[in-house]
C-alpha cells in the first residue's frame, strides 16, 4: 500500500519510463481516467517524447528526464510504469523495485527467463508489487469465460490452442524488427498475449516440455503487401512466424501459433480454443461455448453487451482502463494482483524454450520437473 507522506497531494504519484507507442496508446490515457492518480515524471531517451507526454498527461509541475535513474532517485514517486523495449525491462524494473517503487512492466516480462526471474526475486526481496501488462485478461469475454472455467462447466481442459495470427501486419516502426532489443518477432510480441490468456484460463503453469519452430520466410522479401507499409528486409532480423507445442505435467497440451506475415485467411489475435471433458470454448465468432446435452450437440454464443451488469465499472470497460484501475487498487488497497509476476515469468520461460527448440531442433524440458 502507498505510505502517507508529508505532501499536499494524497494521490498515487506515477513515473513513466518510455513514452512511446504503448505509453500513449494504453498506459497514460488509462491512468489519466483515474481520479486518484497523477503522472509527475516522464522519461524517454528521445526528450521530445517525454516533453509531449508531460504536456498532455502530466501535472503542471511534471518533470522530464532522459535518464531513468534520475527519475528513480525521487522519493515522492510511488509507482513506475516500465514501457521500454524488451531488453530493458528487467534492468529498469529491478532498479525501480530496489528504489522502493511499485512497478507495472509492459509485456513481455523480459527477453529471457533469467531476466524475468531476477524481476520476481527483486519484488520478493523488496516487498514491492510487480505486475505485467497482459490486458487481455480484462476483456469482457475473457473474464466471462474465466468464470465458466472456474465453475467447472468445461471440466478438465486437456487441449488448447493459443492463437496470434496476422496475415500481413508487420509493425515497421520502433524496434519491433530488432532481435537484439526485442528478443524476437511475433512470438514474443503477440504470441505472448495469446499464451498468457490461454494458461490463465486453464490455470495451468506446470509445463513439462516444449517443441518449437520459427520461420524467416516472408520477412526477407522486399515490397510485400503490409498493413503498415513495406518493411526493410535488411532490418528484419526476427522471425515472421513461430509455432510451439507445449506439454504439461498433467498431460494437457497447448499449441501456440503466432505470425506477423503468413499466407493464411484464418487470422485472430489474443484468442484461444479450449477443449475440456465437459465442454469447449473459443473466440472465433465472439465467445462460443459448445458441448453435449441430452444426447445432442449444442453451441451457445454468449452475448456480452457493453455496460452489462457483470462488467459495469462506472466509466469504461476498456481492458487498458480496467488493467490500470485494478493495478492502482492493488497498490492503494492491497488488493490481489490480477497478473502475478510468477505467471508472467513462466510465459517468458516457455517462449524462450520455443525459440531454443526451434534453433536446436530438439525438445526443451522444464528443469524444474524433468526427472520427477
Amino acid at each position: 500500500m502507498v505510505k502517507a507522506r508529508s505532501r499536499k497531494s494524497d494521490k498515487v504519484r506515477v513515473g513513466i519510463i518510455g513514452v512511446g507507442g504503448i505509453a500513449n496508446g494504453k498506459h497514460m490515457p488509462s491512468l489519466a481516467k483515474l481520479p486518484n492518480v497523477e503522472m509527475v515524471a516522464f522519461c524517454d531517451i528521445i526528450e521530445e517524447r517525454a516533453v509531449e507526454g508531460a504536456k498532455k498527461y502530466g501535472t503542471p509541475d511534471a518533470k522530464v528526464y532522459t535518464d531513468y535513474r534520475e527519475l528513480l532517485e525521487r522519493d515522492d514517486i510511488d509507482v513506475v510504469h516500465v514501457l521500454t523495449p524488451n531488453n530493458l525491462h528487467s534492468k529498469m524494473t529491478v532498479d525501480a523495485l530496489e528504489a522502493g517503487k511499485h512497478v507495472m512492466c509492459e509485456k513481455p516480462m523480459a527477453k529471457t527467463y533469467a531476466e524475468a526471474k531476477a524481476m520476481v526475486d527483486a519484488a520478493r526481496r523488496t516487498g514491492k508489487k510487480l505486475t505485467i501488462g497482459y490486458q487481455n485478461r480484462y476483456r469482457a469475454d475473457s473474464t466471462y469465460l474465466k468464470k465458466v472455467v472456474e465453475a467447472g462447466e468445461l471440466g478438465e481442459i486437456y487441449f488448447a490452442k493459443a492463437l496470434a495470427i496476422r496475415r500481413r501486419a508487420v509493425p515497421t516502426w520502433g524496434v519491433f524488427l530488432d532481435e537484439e532489443k526485442q528478443g524476437g518477432g511475433p512470438l514474443i510480441d503477440i504470441g505472448t498475449h495469446a499464451l498468457d490468456l490461454t494458461l490463465w484460463l486453464m490455470n495451468n503453469y506446470e509445463w513439462e516440455s516444449v517443441m518449437g519452430s520459427t520461420f524467416y520466410k516472408l520477412g526477407k522479401r522486399a515490397n510485400e503487401a503490409n498493413a503498415w507499409g513495406p518493411w526493410d528486409p535488411a532490418k528484419y532480423t526476427v522471425e515472421d512466424s513461430a509455432f510451439g507445442f507445449i506439454r504439461f505435467t498433467n498431460g494437457a497440451t497447448v499449441i501456440l501459433e503466432s505470425s506477423w506475415a503468413l499466407n493464411t485467411l484464418q487470422v485472430g489475435e489474443a484468442i484461444c480454443v479450449l477443449c475440456g471433458t465437459e465442454g469447449g470454448a473459443d473466440f472465433f465468432d465472439g465467445l462460443r461455448i459448445n458441448g453435449s446435452k441430452f444426447g445432442q450437440l449444442y453451441t451457445t454464443k454468449v452475448e456480452l453487451g457493453a455496460g452489462g451488469v457483470a462488467y459495469y465499472e462506472g466509466k469504461s470497460v476498456d481492458p487498458g482502463y480496467l488493467e490500470a484501475k485494478h493495478w492502482i487498487e492493488a497498490v492503494t488497497e492491497d488488493k490481489p494482483l490480477v497478473v502475478l509476476p510468477e505467471q508472467a515469468a513462466t510465459i517468458t520461460q516457455i517462449l524462450e524454450a520455443i525459440y531454443t527448440s526451434a534453433r536446436t531442433g530438439e525438445p526443451v524440458y522444464n528443469p524444474a520437473v524433468k526427472g520427477k
